[in-house]
């Protein structure tokens, strides 16, 4: 008997606390959700055993946000290339590293241009030291002899600062006997585009970060200057337009439109994409004396051709109107060295054909007045008296 009250006094008891938990089961979630959060009634399992811990509510996972698909702006469009011209010019870039980059450039600059080719003749580590790695008279040779180009551009030296072997010796770089050795490797290179009628524009070497190297190369340089200049080619002087207020080596500088960019690479020996792009500026400005986009002018009119005019020293073209002396040691004419026909000078034309001409004394003594006094004339003297110097 006593069993069973306890058994319905159990009974009685889970039907009260499972009853209100149907219901609310009943009422959907919303209440499922105010069931979890309410705080949880003791039953007779409690009184009996001891409370129990509740168990853990469900965390929820957060759910990853959808990003909002990003806006993506179209490809740029291809610049479609254009198709060179069959008989266009070809311009041929020798060289050694800095002729790779720069012949780069030169096919971005002239990629519009149907009437002009870039041929990349450029070899890494190369120079004219050190012949028995790559011997760049040989090649020149063999590029001749194939017709290969129409204009030359060289860029090279930046591997020549080490001693040079020639007639069986050694000379250490700069040496009286390496420079001698030198020029006669660069005259020889210069002799062939002469003797083949190739136009040459030739660049001289930028400044280096590092002072003892750039002091080197400034020599060297110095006597491209002087074979381009004996050999025929343009010199295009491009040093003082990469270095900075101080007139020193400087990694920037102003680009083609005038904006301070990047020039030079971080081994402060080459030149970056904008700063070979410089220079494909400069050589463009340096050819249009022979190469106006339709083709080649070899035969460029000296108007002082035939005349005694024509052996002296003229300065070189410099590009972007710049007109520097050309500094050259020893290569001065003397001042004693009066023409045979100072008439030529004025008419540069054939001697038979301008008359018994008259003296460079005759043409200092002119009296002031005649349009050939050149501002040294000297006053007429009256009664026959011979005129003296002013």
């Amino acid at each position: 008997m006593k069993r069973l009250v306890l058994f319905l006094l159990i009974a009685v008891m889970a039907l009260a606390e499972t009853g209100p938990a149907f219901a609310q089961m009943q009422a959907g979630d919303r209440m499922l959700v105010a069931q979890q959060e309410a705080p949880r009634r003791r039953t007779l399992f409690d009184l009996l055993f001891g409370e129990q811990p509740a168990p853990a509510a469900p965390v929820q996972q957060p759910q990853p946000r959808q990003s909002a698909p990003r806006a993506t702006l179209p490809p740029a469009p291809v610049q479609p290339a254009i198709d060179k011209a069959p008989d266009a010019t070809r311009l041929a870039v020798f060289g050694d590293s800095l002729a790779i980059d720069l012949s780069r450039a030169l096919e971005r600059f002239y990629a519009e241009d149907p009437n002009l080719v870039v041929i990349g003749q450029g070899v890494s580590s190369s120079g004219f030291v050190r012949d028995d790695y790559f011997d760049w008279n040989k090649a020149l040779a063999e590029q001749i002899a194939a017709d290969n180009f129409d204009i030359a551009v060289v860029i090279i030296g930046i591997n020549d600062r080490q001693e040079i072997r020639a007639n069986g010796q050694t000379y250490p770089a700069l040496s009286d006997g390496w420079i001698s050795a030198y020029q006669g490797r660069l005259n020889a290179f210069l002799g062939q585009l002469r003797a083949a009628r190739k136009p040459v524009v030739w660049l001289g070497l930028p400044p280096m970060s590092r002072s003892e190297y750039s002091a080197a190369i400034s020599q060297i340089s110095a006597l491209h200057k002087m074979a381009a200049f004996s050999g025929g080619a343009e010199f295009l002087d491009i040093y003082d337009r990469f270095v900075g207020e101080d007139g020193r080596y400087s990694s920037h500088g102003p680009d083609v439109n005038g904006q301070n960019a990047l020039m030079r690479k971080d081994d402060g020996i080459h030149f970056s994409s904008a700063g070979s792009d410089k220079l494909a500026f400069y050589i463009s400005q340096a050819i249009r004396s022979f190469y106006r986009g339709g083709g080649v002018s070899i035969a460029i009119a000296d108007p002082l051709l035939g005349t005694d005019a024509a052996a002296m020293l003229r300065p070189p073209y410099q590009g972007l109107g710049q007109d520097r002396l050309l500094e050259v040691a020893g290569a001065v004419m003397p001042l004693s060295r009066a023409p045979q026909r100072a008439d030529d000078l004025v008419l540069a034309v054939n001697p038979q054909e301008s008359g018994p001409g008259f003296t460079l004394d005759q043409l200092v003594r002119a009296p002031n007045g005649r349009v050939d006094a050149f501002g040294v004339g000297v006053e007429p003297q009256a009664d026959g008296e011979e005129a003296g110097f002013q």
